[in-house]
């Protein structure tokens, strides 16, 4: 009985392994161009703005054998104050013009309008981390379904007034930044709650505070083409 034991979990663990080896393959051959952060930067929303997002999807993604050199996170920036202040920059249009496919080769979105519809497949078995391997998300412990995108439902930046970006990804404290869930899922049936780019404000910008309400810090990552 013990050996039956062993054995089967010899035969997950081989499984497991043989997932993880296939996705890294076909990120090395280029198929990946959508992932989520494996982790996040370590200091809540503070990414280091736009830059410093845009350099962590890239590490992450050569770390796990992708080709792709033009990672993009997607994230949106508020304006500036006043009419000199400095432009927003929109999630949607940082990251080229698709498709996007996942570590495992699935077909996320063909272009940025079906991304931004009822036709984007992202979902918690498609929006795969670099290496392939699924995001937890509500019911799993813990929960890190809250990922950031400081954007509205169609992926630009928000107009409501108030923090939306935490500091446009600037700040560890106090704030707040609009976050989406991957899993699709909510504490209500509400349509905003299964929107995995924008569902929410989070509770602050710490990494304690992002884990307070579901998340983790994470983002998700696109190469432009």
């Amino acid at each position: 009985m013990k050996l039956t034991i062993v054995a089967a979990a010899l035969l997950v663990a081989f499984g497991a392994q043989a997932q993880e080896k296939k996705a890294t393959k076909a990120a090395s051959k280029g198929a990946m161009s959508f992932f989520v952060t494996s982790a996040g930067k370590g200091n809540g929303a503070d990414l280091g703005g736009l830059e410093g997002a845009d350099a962590h999807c890239s590490s992450l993604a050569q770390a796990a054998g992708s080709k792709q050199t033009n990672w993009k996170a997607y994230l949106s920036t508020s304006p500036g104050p006043g009419a000199t202040g400095a432009q927003g920059v929109n999630a949607r249009e940082r990251i080229g013009k698709g498709p996007w496919a996942n570590a495992k080769g699935v077909t996320v979105a063909k272009n940025v309008g079906e991304l931004h519809s009822g036709k984007a497949n992202i979902n918690k078995q498609t929006a795969l981390d670099e290496k392939g391997q699924p995001i937890k998300g509500r019911g799993d412990t813990p929960n890190e379904h809250d990922i950031l995108t400081g954007s509205d439902p169609m992926g630009m930046y928000s107009t409501a007034g108030g923090d939306t970006t935490c500091g446009n990804w600037t700040k560890s404290g106090d704030g707040s930044a609009i976050v989406g869930h991957h899993d699709r899922t909510g504490l209500n049936e509400f349509w905003h709650s299964k929107q995995w780019n924008s569902s929410h404000g989070s509770r602050g910008c710490s990494q304690d505070q992002l884990k307070a309400s579901g998340g983790a810090g994470l983002f998700y990552c696109f190469a432009a083409k």
